[in-house]
């Protein structure tokens, strides 16, 4: 297995190198700006130059990889296209380069809520909305896939259970950026999270199961 993050230096990104680094899985972080970026990533993961917003750097940036990562998100801005642009149009440019190069699994980092129209953060230019979009472009595509809608995001671990169900079943809580990580991480691994939608949350009474477990009860 040879990994390609695309969205590596953000929040969440660069916790799922750590991830697959941490499980020997080698990696190709795709990076705007390599001299950042080395800043930010472990000197394990291998940094290529590339942007989703421009398809033709994608190809190169693939090289070998056989899974592909999504952690990519619009930052909040004055632009109204933001959102659209790299939530929903760079997420089509991943998903054509990912079978153009015969991609074994696209793992995609989207949002609880995606399918609430009038959720407080459409406000932010219908992000909700094009993450829901690109969702739905990853399951007509053909790709192997898992989609992860993680709760409100937070930066510290803790040692809460993960709570995991099927799609729009979950409508609040939060959840660590790193087990987020580990969810992502873990689907590669485990057959049950196969072409599903998972929402995830953390809570301190949740009973701690199996990566196994969690998957084959969505």
């Amino acid at each position: 297995m040879k990994a390609f993050v695309a969205g590596a230096t953000g929040e969440t990104g660069r916790r799922i190198v750590q991830e697959l680094i941490a499980r020997n899985i080698p990696v190709r972080a795709l990076v705007r700006d390599i001299e950042k970026a080395r800043a930010i990533l472990p000197s394990e993961a291998q940094l290529v130059e590339g942007d989703v917003l421009q398809p033709q750097s994608l190809n190169a940036a693939l090289g070998d990889s056989t899974v592909l990562l999504c952690a990519t998100g619009a930052k909040p801005s004055f632009d109204p296209t933001g959102p659209y642009r790299v939530d929903f149009e760079g997420t089509k440019n991943l998903v054509a380069a990912a079978k153009s190069h015969g991609i074994e699994h696209f793992v995609l980092v989207s949002s609880l809520c995606v399918s609430q129209l009038f959720h407080p953060l459409n406000l932010f230019w219908l992000i909700l909305v094009w993450k829901k979009q690109a969702e739905e472009y990853i399951q007509k595509s053909g790709l192997t896939y898992t989609i992860v809608r993680p709760g409100g995001l937070k930066n510290e671990d803790n040692s809460d259970g993960v709570v995991m169900q099927g799609a729009d079943t979950l409508f609040d809580g939060s959840i660590p950026r790193q087990k987020v990580a580990r969810v992502a991480v873990e689907a590669l691994f485990e057959p049950a999270s196969r072409n599903k939608i998972v929402e995830v949350v953390a809570k301190s009474e949740a009973p701690q199961k199996s990566w196994g477990e969690l998957f084959a009860n969505v």
